[in-house]
């Protein structure tokens, strides 16, 4: 079976995880975190797509990912 690619990379969310102070982490714990973190950063940039949009502009700044992250 072969492995879907993922957008974040296991092992540093894995040892972002354990920084945070979880001393085991499962890989069904890190990969529900990936699935979570994936999902909110397209919707995310959606948003700030939409912002940069109403703007008149093709490039998302800052200033419209802040505005989509104040949003949602």
């Amino acid at each position: 079976m072969a492995k879907k690619r993922r957008t974040f990379a296991w092992s540093p969310l894995r040892a972002l995880m354990k920084k945070a102070g979880a001393e085991i982490v499962s890989r069904e714990a890190v990969e529900a975190l990936l699935y979570y973190l994936e999902d909110r950063s397209k919707k995310l940039t959606i948003m700030a797509q939409k912002f940069a949009k109403h703007a008149k502009r093709k490039k998302i700044s800052q200033g419209d990912m802040q505005l989509a992250i104040d949003y949602l």
